[in-house]
């Protein structure tokens, strides 16, 4: 059960981190913001992948087509699922973006079923449709930010939770077909290569075709180091979680990042949740322990 602390440490620093890209994506534009998640936690992640080589012993690695299919496909869509995120902060709010991306929960299980055949037992299932019917009152459309529709916000978190759905899947088979005897070791290697390939392929994008947005990254490096490091600890916990766990599983209990949110929108963006969506929070934290039961 070690994978349900790793995740909920992994909430934390993924809060930390998207608060820390929203807070350069003012210069640099979603996609700026999402490239300084991987090119400044590349430094982070390889003294990752250095700690785990010298701990681990035995591994024999195994870089096979199905590896590659999972990683790439996967690192595709986070780079999708982040960009969306972080377009919805700033029209739903930071707390109602992030709830809303917990989409994902339903479908990184029913995902994990039918393309993985991994189970979930009935009480798994109950929470994990528990957490999502308190999430849709969680999330419910109030009032916009700064003008913008909040349903246009709730959109591109809910478009984030379908890729973030997906590439949980991915990233977790891509470790298993890594290797399957020491999944953490697994994990952060995985990590590693798809960090190095985001990296490239979203340089390479804005180079062609926003040379003003790479510019922008570049001088932003000072904030831009905080958001790598917060991202590389996340995308860790994440990994390794995946390995120990099914995908819905673990997403359910990542849930515990939405009140983690919903603090960080208030103290750092001055945002207020409702009586009525915190009492859903607690239900939906409910289902999350359901779900991590099941």
């Amino acid at each position: 059960m070690i994978w349900i602390p790793i995740t909920i440490a992994a909430s934390f620093a993924q809060v930390a981190r998207n608060a820390a890209q929203r807070a350069v994506m003012g210069g640099t534009g979603p996609w700026g913001a999402t490239l300084v998640r991987f090119l400044f936690g590349l430094p982070f992640t390889a003294v990752f992948v250095g700690v785990a080589l010298a701990l681990t012993r035995g591994e024999h690695p195994q870089a096979t087509p199905a590896f590659w299919a999972a990683a790439l496909l996967g690192g595709a869509g986070q780079i999708a699922a982040t960009a969306a995120l972080l377009v919805a902060m700033r029209r739903a709010g930071f707390a109602v973006a992030t709830a809303v991306q917990q989409s994902s929960i339903p479908l990184a299980a029913l995902l994990g079923l039918l393309v993985y055949g991994e189970q979930l037992s009935l009480v798994g299932w109950i929470g994990v449709a528990v957490t999502s019917a308190a999430l849709l009152v969680v999330t419910w459309p109030r009032a916009g930010i700064s003008g913008e529709k909040p349903v246009s916000g709730a959109v591109y978190a809910l478009l984030s939770g379908l890729a973030f759905g997906f590439c949980l899947n991915a990233f977790r088979q891509a470790g298993h077909a890594l290797e399957p005897a020491h999944p953490i070791f697994a994990a952060v290697v995985t990590l590693m290569t798809v960090q190095v390939v985001q990296t490239l392929a979203l340089t390479l994008f804005l180079a062609v075709g926003d040379r003003a947005a790479l510019v922008a990254v570049a001088r932003a490096w000072r904030p831009s180091l905080g958001a790598g490091f917060w991202g590389a600890a996340a995308s860790a916990g994440w990994f390794i979680a995946l390995a120990l766990a099914p995908a819905g599983q673990v997403r359910a209990v990542g849930v515990i990042e939405a009140p983690i949110a919903a603090i960080a929108g208030r103290r750092l963006f001055a945002e207020r949740l409702t009586a009525v969506q915190m009492i859903f929070g607690l239900i939906a934290a409910a289902g999350v322990a359901m779900a991590a039961l099941g």
